[in-house]
């Protein structure tokens, strides 16, 4: 399966909305494999990695926020779900769980209902090792900001509004990846 194959169903090549995907997903595939490799005793799918890492996004076109030429109509903080339900029409029920659970550093239910977020009543909150390593690895590049790597602080900052949970999860990755 080639990932750049299913973008092309969603996304003109030579868009900006594509370019600045393309860019995004490269760079947290490239952490989520150099964090793998240097962590065998983790024991990750690489060419899972790979591949959903490429994925992860693929729902930012429906949604809105002009900043980086999506034009949809749903919230940003949608694009997770959205992703996940055009992946499980492609047949890739695994790849789309890497794009449900990547938002924020996951998102709970009681997050959901709490902060009234307009996402389906679920756990949002990766798993499996590969969903981990790949929502943590997104966490540093933006895509208003492409070629720029964060911090972990400013991580920190920007999740904290999904909740302590989300920002405990964190301080767990930076412990199991670094």
């Amino acid at each position: 399966m080639n990932p750049i194959d299913i973008l092309y169903h969603y996304y003109a090549p030579a868009s900006r909305l594509f370019r600045l995907l393309l860019e995004h997903s490269q760079q947290v595939r490239e952490k989520a494999v150099q964090l793998a490799v240097r962590h065998p005793e983790l024991r990750v799918d690489l060419p899972f990695v790979r591949e959903a890492a490429m994925l992860h996004d693929i729902g930012i076109f429906l949604t809105h926020a002009p900043s980086i030429e999506c034009r949809g109509e749903m919230p940003y903080v949608c694009h997770g779900y959205l992703g996940a339900d055009l992946l499980r029409a492609e047949g890739l029920p695994r790849h789309a769980l890497v794009c449900e659970r990547h938002t924020g550093a996951g998102i709970s239910l009681s997050t959901i209902r709490e902060k009234k977020l307009p996402l389906p009543e679920r756990e949002m909150i990766p798993l499996s090792i590969e969903e981990q390593l790949i929502c943590f690895s997104d966490k540093f590049f933006s895509k208003t900001r492409p070629g720029e790597e964060k911090t972990v602080e400013d991580i920190r900052r920007e999740i904290a509004p999904f909740g302590e949970e989300s920002v405990a999860r964190l301080e767990k990755w930076c412990h199991l990846f670094s």
